[in-house]
């Protein structure tokens, strides 16, 4: 019999739908196993229509009940909006079991985050906060399924180590130039004169001979917090330095040829090690950098600025810029005339905070928003804007430098700590860019930005499935790259309220991270309030 809907079935299921938010009014359905239940009971739910009948197993005809289409419209779509929030259900799950490595603020964003619990170590996880030594050595031989994230890509390396980031960024130069013209490459120009030690140390003796009297600057590739560092004038300060280094190179090359004898390792499979493997070399590798002579001062005093970006994936590229991120200030004031001391030249904390004059509740930083203002103040809105702009270029430019060497897998999210350096003429300076930039907070407001930057990238991964996708910010977080460059309307006023396109980046902005979470992630009927 042709099947003829009615108007008279409407109210049965608009009655359905009643008692469901009804339900849901009074938190009768609180835990997200019985959403799972109850989406699922609505997928079958018996409707009547008209009389189609069917077969049972035992031979007896009975009457089948189905959804004609006016009703799936009314109910099922309802549906998949009251449910649009869980990803877990749909998925089966009722919790994210995360792991995580690092005892600081990101331990407690997700202890803190509902329906997140903690497994042990030999437990499944679906979300792992690990760090790149976990990575190194567990990446290739974890199964993941396809909810499963990892705050890490494979290879980062070719953007946070700093001989691999400078090798990437020199090869995209001079493709740019070769494809596009010497225009187009110098829009690359961020980053001072570097070279690989020992590799390219002929090709540095000859431009430290043609600038006589330049500071130059020597950074270990691998390290972090300002550990290994010095600064130098003289040649002989590196030949030195040289001495040492292969001195220590040839005695941990002669340990691990032991330790290969001993355990029968061919030499097959040691040419098959990884870039990131070579552990004896990369413990003796270096940069060495011109120093930034002419550094902008505040007070007198150097300091450098720690932007945070999230990329979700790299094909096609997707970048998060934080609104928030803070400048670090040097604790004594900046002189040439010194260039031994480590106070005056770094401004990592882990440095700072060993100066006998360090305040743990001032710390040395200022908050990005207040450097904005600051600047603001001095030069003008124009001005700054031009260096925000500058600094959002430093960023998308160095992540396509790697956008092909990268391992993009979708269970991989990272985010970055960005040093840039101003010069006294407001040019910034890429310095380093950072896999694991600190979440250890030096003081109170420290710790609440992070926790904020933190439980913002959780919202971007979205573990719980509430985002739809589309969305140009999320928290703190503004998409300035999506396979190209995000735009935001402004209305502009000086040509009679037409729309201008501006690009969607807002650091050291308002951030007004928890208005915008409360008119994103709007709680649907069936979902507990975060």
């Amino acid at each position: 019999m042709e099947h003829n809907p009615t108007g008279a079935e409407l109210p049965l299921a608009s009655f359905y739908i009643i008692i469901v938010m009804f339900c849901s009014k009074i938190d009768y359905f609180p835990q997200v196993g019985n959403k799972i239940c109850l989406y699922n009971t609505f997928l079958a739910l018996p409707i009547k229509t008209s009389g189609h009948r069917g077969s049972s197993d035992n031979g007896k005809s009975e009457e089948r009940l189905v959804l004609d289409s006016a009703v799936n419209m009314c109910v099922l779509q309802t549906v998949r909006i009251m449910f649009k929030d869980l990803k877990l259900c749909r998925e089966g799950r009722n919790v994210v079991r995360y792991k995580c490595v690092p005892l600081n603020t990101i331990k407690d964003v997700m202890h803190q985050r509902p329906n997140w619990i903690e497994v042990k170590d030999d437990g499944e996880w679906d979300f792992n906060w690990c760090d790149v030594g976990w990575l190194r050595e567990n990446f290739d031989h974890a199964y993941m399924e396809e909810h499963v994230r990892i705050n890490h890509f494979r290879n980062h390396y070719e953007l946070t180590r700093k001989n691999l980031m400078v090798k990437n960024l020199k090869r995209f130069q001079k493709n740019l130039e070769k494809d596009m013209g010497r225009t187009e490459a110098s829009k690359c120009d961020f980053f001072p004169s570097t070279f690989a030690m020992p590799s390219e140390y002929h090709l540095f003796v000859e431009e430290f001979n043609r600038n006589p009297g330049s500071t130059w600057i020597m950074k270990p590739v691998a390290k972090s917090q300002g550990k290994g560092i010095f600064l130098f004038r003289k040649l002989k300060d590196i030949i030195d330095w040289k001495k040492v280094s292969y001195s220590k190179l040839i005695m941990k090359i002669k340990v691990n040829l032991i330790v290969k004898t001993q355990i029968n390792c061919v030499f097959a499979q040691d040419r098959s090690r990884s870039e990131e493997q070579k552990d004896a070399a990369h413990l003796d590798s270096y940069v060495v950098q011109r120093y930034i002579e002419n550094p902008y001062l505040i007070n007198g005093r150097k300091f450098d600025l720690r932007v945070y970006v999230l990329v979700t994936s790299y094909v096609p590229l997707k970048v998060w810029l934080y609104r928030d991120g803070f400048a670090r200030f040097s604790s004594s004031r900046f002189s040439l005339s010194t260039i031994d001391d480590k106070y005056m030249h770094l401004t990592n904390v882990s440095v700072q905070k060993t100066a006998p004059d360090y305040d743990p509740e001032k710390g040395c930083k200022w908050q990005m928003q207040q450097l904005r203002r600051y600047l603001t103040a001095k030069y003008g809105r124009e001005v700054v804007e031009t260096l925000f702009g500058e600094m959002d270029n430093i960023i998308i430019r160095s992540l396509q430098s790697v956008q092909k060497v990268i391992i993009n897998d979708k269970h991989c999210f990272e985010l970055y700590g960005y040093d840039i350096l101003l010069d006294h003429d407001l040019k910034p300076w890429l310095i380093e860019v950072n896999a694991s930039p600190s979440h250890t907070p030096s003081s109170q407001e420290d710790y609440e930005m992070k926790y904020g930057l933190l439980e913002d990238t959780l919202n971007v991964v979205d573990m719980e499935g509430r985002l739809t996708g589309q969305e140009k910010r999320v928290g703190g977080f503004d998409l300035m790259w999506n396979d190209g460059p995000v735009y935001t309307e402004d209305l502009n006023l000086q040509t009679f309220g037409s729309l201008c396109f501006t690009a969607n980046t807002h650091l050291g902005c308002v951030n007004d991270r928890e208005k915008n979470l409360r008119q994103l992630l709007k709680p649907f009927p069936l979902q507990k309030k975060i």
